[in-house]
């Protein structure tokens, strides 16, 4: 019976499948082991020392039945597989019938190499072998060529290194050190690439020189050679951080060279003592003489290094463009490393803008501190600041700073520098005003300050190359940089030499006329009017511009002139002298610096209002001054004249003429600042009628006054353009109260000539003899009107003498006339006020003279109306008045004084006032005038 029968009759016996597993699971777990296993050995062992048959029967039959659930089991699981094995078997089968047909290929395979083995001679491979060996040859041949000239490679580099090619030396060498390590395995090839290697340092080291060079002449060929090999070295950064190395080593070998070679030229040897010297200790051996050419040399030095800067960043800006057009398209990775370096250059050039800048502010500033700058005169003080200035304008182009350095260090020095000039100015202003004889200083017609050469700069722009006073300054908003303006060629800071002033200051004028011709044409269209007086064709000149006529005007324009021009016989010429013209100067030159350096733009302004603050009081204290002038009531000077000239003498003048020993060192600082009160030179007489109390020498002080306002008034809005805001109340107050003032001078200056001009006393005695209490009305006039009158004409004769000699302006004739009326009717009001008795009679009497007054003074003068006429005609009325209108009148009439009141009463008691009405009318007067005493 075969095994698989036993297995189905197994599976053909009844049986309970969970009382299988049951005996299945009673198993020992050591009957499962793998390992060799003894079972019999295992069962004896098991055996109890005292055997029972029955129970070696049980157990006997216990593993009977665990053997025939295991078989049972066994034979269930074979006949589950037993497809699969029958179809497993089918695959072995076939598999073994594959590899015999596999067998016969390969017995037939190793018949046929046989076979081909047998097909092939000798001769056929020796011929294979001998070409390959002749390959192997060819590329040994091509091999040693390259070593040959690789061994030359030396001679090449150094003649493009000659010709400054180092984009190509550096890519031959790279190629040589590529081709070299190809060849390595050859032994000479070793020696050959440690000699590339020094060759290509060599390279970087000569590259650096070349970098150096840009410092000092940037040529775009040259730079673009060196940045070249620099990107082939993949060295973009190292050599942007080099060249700013070289930038700064530039700027300390420049200024040392240029400072060294006029210290050795001014010492006059060829010591060697100067070169170990620190820059900052080599300054202080410039000499002043070569102060000024060594600072503008120094500055030229410096504008080539700057402008080499930026002529840097302009090639980079322009290549990064053309670089990032190129760009696209590349592939990602090398375009992300260009971007990193671009942006790393362009920092690290915008961060050497201030660098550099502040470099070259350090080294100026340290030659600016090594002398003591208040040697220099003015003129050259002022080109010094302008050099400066134009640095300045540079280093704000450049890098967009304020040159905070320079600007500290310069306005220390300007400062202090200008104090002790002005203070030397302000002695000089006295001396000149104590000097001055006050006479006219001829200039022409057309004067104006922009004509002189201090003012030249307010026309033109300003600029280094040339004299301060020939510097312009710009009319339109400036487009064009100095970079710009200078890159192609030239210097900011070259000082032509050659340079003259070939223009001369034209305004003086060599007499009354500007010219012949002018002088001719004046006359010639005159002479047939027969009936024009011949002094007024001579004389006239057209009121309302100024200016002489060149052309025929009418007859009737000449008749209507008015009588109290004076000006008629001069040119319409602005009237100074030459302490005006100096003071003008001066102003120039103060404008100058503040232009120049703005920074001190207030110290200056403060400098030129002290300038007219000196000439206003200096004026009203020659000619002005007069304690009587305020008892008159008439508001000569006022309130703001007074405030003005209070404070001047508060803060500028000082009155104290010999040094108090005692005092403290705060009043002595103070005094300091303060200048002496001037004296009229003695050469001067106001004192004598015949020149009307010095009235020529009046007209000249107070209009040159007049005419400086004016100037100070034209140049306001340039001061305010460069006073600081925080500053600007001070201009305004300065303007609003000192130089609106100086027109308010002619009053008081004025009314002292017209208070001797005409004898009022004279009037007062003649009037004393008039006898008022006539009993008839009068038709003639008293003889005091006809001696005032007269008085009058001689005043006009005398002013017409004065006209001369000076231009007497219409404002001013008018202001002597209104005075001299003024003080002839309150003199009248006066005489009458002297009055004991007086009638209804001599009441018109008193309208008849004084009516003939007016007549005949109308034909004297063109003032109108009639200065004061109200105030006498009032006066005269009042004696007509009643109790009660009188009253009232002399509560409302103020102006008249108390003597002038009192005897008005006391002429009017017996007429149509009693004693009772005189009484309560001097109660009146008396409560008017007791706020007054």
């Amino acid at each position: 019976m075969s095994t698989l029968e036993e297995f189905r009759e197994l599976r053909e016996q009844p049986s309970d499948p969970q009382a299988e597993q049951e005996l299945i699971n009673s198993i020992e777990q050591v009957y499962f082991s793998t390992d060799s296993f003894d079972i019999v050995k295992y069962e004896l062992e098991k055996l109890p020392p005292v055997l029972s048959l029955q129970e070696l029967e049980e157990y006997r039959d216990k593993l009977k039945q665990q053997q025939a659930a295991v078989s049972k089991k066994v034979a269930d699981l074979i006949l589950e597989k037993q497809p699969a094995y029958v179809k497993e078997l089918e695959r072995v089968t076939s598999l073994q019938t594959g590899l015999q047909l596999a067998a016969v290929i390969c017995t037939n395979g190793r018949r046929h190499l046989n076979i081909a083995k047998e097909g092939f001679t000798q001769a056929s491979l020796g011929l294979l072998a001998n070409q390959r060996k002749r390959q192997l040859l060819i590329g040994l041949l091509k091999s040693l060529r390259t070593i040959k000239t690789l061994q030359r490679t030396d001679v090449r580099l150094s003649e493009m290194l000659e010709e400054e090619d180092y984009p190509g030396a550096i890519q031959l060498c790279l190629e040589c050190q590529k081709a070299a390590s190809t060849f390595k395995h050859y032994s000479c090839i070793s020696e050959l690439n440690s000699k590339l290697q020094d060759t290509l340092e060599q390279i970087e080291e000569q590259l650096d020189v070349a970098l150096s060079k840009i410092c000092k002449n940037f040529d775009i060929n040259h730079y673009t050679k060196v940045q070249q090999a620099y990107r082939l070295l993949g060295k973009t950064q190292t050599a942007m951080d080099q060249l700013h190395m070289h930038f700064t080593q530039a700027i300390h070998n420049t200024v040392f060279q240029v400072v060294l070679g006029y210290v050795e030229l001014c010492a006059g040897n060829t010591d060697t003592k100067f070169q170990k010297l620190q820059y900052k200790d080599l300054c202080t051996h410039v000499t002043p003489d070569s102060y000024i050419p060594c600072l503008a040399d120094l500055c030229k030095a410096l504008w080539e290094v700057m402008l080499s800067y930026y002529r840097t960043m302009e090639w980079h800006e322009k290549h990064d463009n053309e670089d990032t057009s190129a760009s696209e398209g590349s592939n990602m990775m090398g375009t992300e490393e260009t971007n990193f370096d671009r942006g790393y250059i362009k920092k690290k050039l915008e961060h050497g803008l201030t660098r550099i800048w502040q470099d070259v502010q350090l080294k100026v500033k340290t030659y600016l501190l090594g002398t003591d700058l208040s040697i220099f005169k003015y003129d050259d003080f002022i080109f010094v600041l302008d050099i400066i200035s134009r640095l300045m304008q540079v280093g704000e182009e450049f890098c967009g700073s304020k040159s905070e350095v320079l600007q500290d260090s310069i306005r220390k020095q300007s400062v202090n520098y200008f104090k002790n000039y002005h203070r030397t100015r302000l002695d000089e202003l006295r001396m000149f005003l104590e000097n001055e004889t006050w006479e006219l200083c001829p200039v022409k017609s057309n004067f104006s300050i922009l004509q002189l050469h201090e003012f030249k700069f307010m026309e033109q722009s300003r600029s280094p190359s040339v004299s301060p006073s020939k510097q312009p300054s710009s009319t339109s908003s400036k487009t064009v940089t100095l970079f710009e303006q200078y890159c192609s060629g030239g210097n900011p800071f070259e000082i032509q030499a050659n340079h003259k002033d070939e223009e001369t200051e034209d305004v003086l004028a060599s007499n009354g006329y500007e010219s012949d011709e002018q002088e001719k044409s004046a006359y010639q269209e005159y002479d047939s009017d027969s009936d024009v007086p011949e002094e007024l064709k001579r004389d006239y000149v057209d009121e309302q511009t100024g200016d002489i006529p060149v052309k025929s005007v009418s007859r009737e324009t000449l008749k209507s002139r008015k009588k109290s021009d004076y000006s008629l016989n001069k040119v319409n010429a602005p009237i100074l002298t030459n302490t005006t013209l100096n003071v003008i100067r001066l102003v120039g030159k103060y404008m100058q610096m503040m232009n120049i350096l703005k920074p001190i733009a207030f110290d200056v302004i403060h400098f030129m209002s002290q300038l007219f603050d000196y000439y206003l009081y200096a004026i009203y204290t020659f000619f002005g001054r007069n304690d009587s002038l305020e008892s008159t009531g008439l508001g000569l000077s006022s309130s703001r004249l007074r405030t003005t000239l209070n404070r001047i003498q508060e803060s500028l003048i000082d009155l104290e003429v010999s040094a108090d020993p005692t005092a403290t060192l705060t009043a002595a600082e103070e005094r300091k600042e303060k200048v002496p009160s001037p004296h009229l030179s003695h050469l001067v007489v106001l004192t004598s009628g015949d020149t009307l109390y010095g009235l020529a020498e009046r007209v000249v002080a107070t209009e040159s006054l007049v005419f400086l306002a004016e100037q100070f008034e034209f140049l306001q809005p340039h001061l305010d353009a460069v006073m600081p805001a925080v500053k600007k109340p001070f201009l305004q107050q300065f303007y609003s109260q000192t130089v609106s003032t100086a027109s308010e001078l002619r009053k008081p200056i004025y009314w002292i000539v017209a208070g001797k001009a005409i004898d009022y006393e004279q009037m007062l005695l003649l009037m004393t003899n008039v006898k008022w209490d006539v009993k008839e009305i009068m038709s003639q006039h008293n003889i005091y009107v006809d001696a005032l009158l007269k008085e009058f004409e001689q005043f006009n004769m005398r002013l017409n003498e004065v006209s001369k000699k000076v231009r007497i302006p219409l404002p001013v004739s008018n202001i002597l006339w209104e005075h001299c009326i003024r003080l002839a009717n309150r003199t009248i009001v006066e005489g009458y006020a002297n009055v004991k008795k007086c009638s209804n009679e001599g009441r018109a009497l008193m309208q008849l003279d004084f009516q003939q007054f007016l007549m005949k003074l109308e034909k004297l003068t063109d003032i109108r109306p009639i200065p004061d006429k109200e105030f006498v005609e009032t006066y005269i009325k009042a004696y007509y008045l009643t109790e009660n209108d009188m009253e009232r009148w002399i509560k409302e009439h103020r102006e008249y004084s108390t003597k002038q009141l009192i005897n008005l009463v006391n002429v009017c008691l017996g007429s149509h006032i009693n004693k009772k009405a005189r009484q309560k009318l001097l109660s009146a007067v008396d409560d008017i005038d007791r706020p007054k005493r």
